[in-house]
């Protein structure tokens, strides 16, 4: 995958395959350490022990609809070709925790890319899900937890499309405020 944005994607969605009811995503950069941490949390069905240790194994997959599972092992290989790492924490029935840190400013990590265009896809397509999303970088930024949005909207679905571009609106404008423009 050409960016990061879709590897939080791709584990997103394995987080709602997996019956979460909640998504946390977490995407902190850190320029004084050089460091871009992305951390994915579920409370889904989670993961026995040997389906953790088999699930960076690009011939290893829980689904039936094909016999390889390509996502965990890239974005794994992505974050650690960077000097950063990758690691996956999981209890059946808890959820699972996807980390993966990268070298912020190293030549071959990829970008972060539309991640505002992505988090308000899973919001839009998975509304049975709950997702808090915070982005932040050095210390500014912000967090969108629909939960508050649900409350405050009542039975109006995020799907009108007022309420859409709400979303994204406000995903893409305070991500603009948060990194004062750099490129992540």
């Amino acid at each position: 995958m050409p960016e990061i944005s879709l590897n939080i994607l791709d584990v997103a969605e394995n987080s709602t395959r997996a019956k979460a009811t909640l998504v946390e995503i977490s995407i902190i950069a850190d320029r004084t350490a050089d460091r871009l941490t992305v951390v994915i949390e579920d409370n889904g069905c989670g993961m026995t022990p040997e389906q953790v240790s088999q699930v960076t194994d690009p011939f290893f997959t829980t689904r039936t609809t094909r016999k390889v599972g390509l996502g965990i092992p890239f974005y794994k290989y992505a974050a650690e070709s960077t000097g950063g790492s990758f690691s996956i924490q999981s209890q059946v029935g808890e959820g699972t925790r996807v980390t993966a840190v990268f070298g912020l400013s190293h030549i071959d990590r990829m970008p972060l890319g539309d991640i505002s265009s992505t988090i308000h896809t899973l919001i839009l397509y998975h509304p049975e899900t709950d997702f808090v999303y915070t982005y932040q970088v050095d210390g500014n930024g912000f967090t969108l937890d629909t939960r508050e949005l649900k409350e405050i909207l009542g039975d109006v679905p995020f799907t009108e499309p007022e309420v859409s571009q709400y979303i994204l609106d406000f995903l893409i404008e305070n991500k603009n405020e948060a990194d004062q423009g750099a490129v992540i």
